[in-house]
């Protein structure tokens, strides 16, 4: 599993996490698309928000490989702002390359970009 040095671990002030520490020894969590509804609380859209901009300021438009990025946070985005970025795709590989739709992710969380 690579680890991606330099990525923040968590939103600060929180226990939010974005990586992990270790490989999950029953297994890779599979990436899913999660629903975000309308009603979803302030925190969890600045959390949303702050994995975006980290997920920029890291690998702007190029493809990157899922590594230690935290499986739930990513299955946040995974469908729309992140994409995979290779045909076939395995959800449940940490060597899964997947890339920041440019568009999509601008228009989801403008203030990420600024």
């Amino acid at each position: 599993m690579l680890k991606h040095r330099g990525f923040p671990g968590r939103m600060p002030g929180t226990d939010f996490q974005f990586t992990i520490r270790r490989p999950n020894p029953k297994g890779v969590t599979p990436l899913t698309r999660r629903e975000r509804y309308r009603d979803r609380k302030n925190v969890d859209k600045r959390v949303d928000s702050m994995f975006m901009q980290a997920l920029w300021e890291h690998f702007g438009d190029q493809p990157f490989e899922r590594g230690n990025l935290d499986a739930g946070r990513l299955s946040w985005l995974f469908g729309r702002e992140v994409i995979p970025a290779e045909d076939p795709f395995d959800p449940a590989s940490y060597e899964a390359l997947l890339v920041i739709d440019e568009a999509v992710a601008r228009a989801s969380f403008p203030e990420a970009f600024e």
